[in-house]
């Protein structure tokens, strides 16, 4: 029988994260998980006034229909869960999302790589394809997505053999710390000596 979830401190993380391989390969997917969905990237609730604060800073790097629509519909929109997303250009496209070369990458992550910002982009866009999942008792869940448009990630990472949390150390570490990131490594160790 396979552990399907193991707890971590005060969050239940699927095991899946340990077991299964992932590794972004743009090249092959070309950004498509900011263009495809049937909503905006999720926003912690902090985020959105760091997002109307920065606005000067990333707004350069933005296209014109991204500009148009954060201007139109807000720094974030609430879905039909009543979450909090980033907005979206012909509900389709995130509307802080550009092209380049034929790759769709994050205006916010440019201009943070520019140094124009300290806000990298939104956490949940960093740690995909882990997505967060809150209980009603306050405890957080860690839970693995697994998306079509990410075949090409699943199979760089077999090859490469590169656990999801491995390959989402940096986002993982900003979220949680470093803690929790060497907690999970433990956990990776016990799984294998099961």
């Amino acid at each position: 029988m396979h552990l399907q979830m193991i707890e971590i401190e005060d969050k239940i993380v699927s095991a899946d994260l340990l077991r299964e391989c992932f590794a972004c390969d743009l090249g092959q997917c070309k950004g498509i998980c900011c263009v495809e969905g049937n909503a905006g990237a999720p926003l912690e609730a902090e985020e959105v006034d760091t997002l109307e604060e920065e606005y000067p800073n990333y707004k350069p790097c933005m296209t014109p229909a991204g500009i148009e629509a954060v201007e139109r519909q807000g720094f974030m929109v609430v879905d039909e869960d009543g979450d909090y997303t980033t907005p979206l250009v012909d509900d389709a496209q995130c509307a802080y999302a550009y092209e380049e070369n034929g790759v769709t990458l994050c205006a916010i992550e440019k201009a943070w790589a520019e140094g124009r910002t300290t806000f990298r982009k939104p956490v949940s866009c960093h740690l995909y394809p882990i997505r967060l999942v809150r209980f009603s008792n306050g405890t957080v869940g860690l839970n693995y997505h697994r998306w079509s448009v990410c075949a090409p990630a699943r199979e760089c990472g077999r090859k490469l053999g590169i656990p999801v949390y491995k390959a989402l150390k940096e986002p993982i570490v900003r979220r949680f710390g470093e803690g929790f990131y060497r907690a999970l490594e433990a956990a990776e160790e016990l799984l294998k000596n099961r």
